[in-house]
């Protein structure tokens, strides 16, 4: 250790704390490196259209939503965009990842320290006492010269971790927008089973009425009574069961959007929309560039490969200055009169840690390759996500027009058998039969339909990219007003 001791003015003594925040600006610096995905990406999907139309909108990248056309849909995005809870823990994450980054780059800075004393002491000298007092006031401060760029590379992989955060909130609300979204039309769709519902049993109650007056007349037997009334109890089963599914849904509309279970929609008539054309969904590089669940795995590969590099300049020797001023007096009157100045410098080079640090790197190492691959398998999901959306819609609308075949079949079917039964042409259990083809495949376009709705809103959540949010402000712990 190299030390000098010299007797300072108080001037002298901030131009050398200011020496010391100037050599913060020297030694080596490392920023992230630009890092290649070993994932070859395909120049575009397989799923989408070969071909382009000229009504197929451009792929939306914010507020894809709007694409509905459904204002109380958007009014509940933006309520749960604002006041859901888990999103709002994602922000106090990226809070304290921002804190984070603040206290590593506070190393950069020289550490002062200001230090001030009394001591007064009692002496016995010849059956005489004597006391005396010391006033004394210090500052002191610190520096760690940067040489290899360890506590930048720290600091630099906090603000990426910090990103990373960032990112990690806006695939959050790309996930609760789907899931206002999806759930909204889950309520749609229980609100058209009920109305169905409803029908069938008026339906099958006239049916009823008709196979008892054949039964009357000699036409019908007592058991086609019989499996008419039960058809009307499934019927009428099935209408409480969408019931309570309608129910359930809007207590989970409520929890999404940030307030306490609600029948908020109850008497809110929730509609199934009419779908455009299928969006182009661009180049598979776009889509990774845009998804933020992407962004965020590359952040934390570069904030890995950071950590890496500061690992390894831990094993280099460090550089450490210091200097203080400090003065003493036996009053306050005297005490600023002289001043006494430090300045020290200590170079410290690790010789023997039992391989600690070197065992640091090989963690750091192995953290960098563990990043490498998460991203990898990242990006392959995006990938996937997108081919399958696509698929599932394209498939998903044949079958329902697969299915809305049917059911223009079946009600033939059953119009026929029906007419035919009334005059004693056909016997009742092909008018059952049909009738229960009829409504079942009533049912499933339904269903066929909101999963159609679901499987662009799928589409949308894979292609989408960040929006614009305002943070919100962090929880107060408010005191307990009565007992829960």
């Amino acid at each position: 250790m190299v030390q000098v001791t010299a007797y300072l003015k108080t001037r002298g003594v901030w131009c050398l704390l200011a020496g010391l925040t100037l050599l913060s600006t020297q030694g080596c610096t490392r920023s992230a490196r630009q890092l290649h995905l070993p994932v070859e990406v395909p120049d575009s999907f397989i799923a989408a259209p070969q071909t382009k139309t000229a009504e197929a909108p451009e792929p939306p990248q914010n507020n894809w939503s709007e694409a509905f056309a459904d204002a109380e849909l958007n009014l509940l995005i933006d309520w749960a965009l604002t006041g859901n809870f888990t999103l709002r823990t994602a922000w106090d994450r990226l809070a304290q990842a921002e804190a984070i980054t603040r206290q590593a780059g506070a190393h950069l800075s020289p550490q002062v320290d200001l230090d001030a004393g009394y001591r007064r002491s009692r002496q016995q000298v010849q059956g005489q006492t004597f006391y005396n007092s010391v006033y004394s006031v210090g500052t002191a401060a610190g520096y760690e010269v940067d040489l290899w760029s360890r506590i930048r590379s720290s600091r630099q992989a906090a603000v990426l971790d910090a990103e990373a955060s960032r990112n990690a909130i806006d695939a959050a609300a790309i996930s609760l927008t789907a899931a206002v979204a999806g759930t909204w039309y889950q309520l749609a769709e229980a609100q058209a089973l009920v109305r169905i519902a409803r029908s069938q049993i008026e339906t099958n109650e006239q049916v009823l009425q008709i196979v008892t007056a054949q039964f009357g007349k000699g036409m019908a037997a007592a058991a086609d009574v019989l499996r008419q009334r039960q058809l009307v109890a499934a019927t009428e089963a099935q209408l409480i069961s969408a019931q309570e599914t309608v129910e359930l849904l809007q207590y989970t509309l409520s929890v999404l959007i940030g307030v306490e279970p609600r029948l908020a929609w109850q008497d809110k008539p929730v509609i199934l929309p009419e779908l455009g054309p299928t969006p182009e969904v661009g180049i598979p590089t776009d889509v990774l560039r845009r998804r933020p669940d992407v962004r965020q795995a590359y952040r934390q590969v570069q904030a890995a490969d950071l950590r890496l590099a500061g690992a390894i300049a831990d094993k280099y020797p460090r550089l450490s200055l210091s200097a203080s001023i400090e003065t003493s007096a036996p009053s306050v009157h005297d005490l600023f009169d002289d001043w006494l100045g430090n300045l020290a410098a200590n170079a410290v080079q690790p010789l023997f840690d039992g391989r600690q640090r070197q065992a640091e790197v090989e963690r750091q190492r192995a953290l960098v390759s563990e990043r490498i691959h998460t991203w990898s398998q990242v990006v392959l999901d995006a990938l996937f996500d997108v081919e399958a959306a696509l698929t599932q819609q394209r498939q998903q609308a044949q079958l329902l027009a697969s299915i809305q075949h049917q059911l223009d079949l079946a009600r033939q079917t059953y119009e026929r058998n029906g007419a035919r039964f009334i005059k004693g042409q056909a016997d009742y259990i092909r008018v059952l039969e049909s009738l229960q083809s009829l409504q079942s495949l009533e049912r499933e376009v339904v269903r066929a339909q909101r999963t159609l709705v679901q499987r662009r809103i799928d589409l949308y959540r894979a292609i989408a990219g960040p929006c614009e949010l305002a943070q919100p402000v962090l929880a107060e712990i408010q005191e307990e007003q009565a007992a829960l």
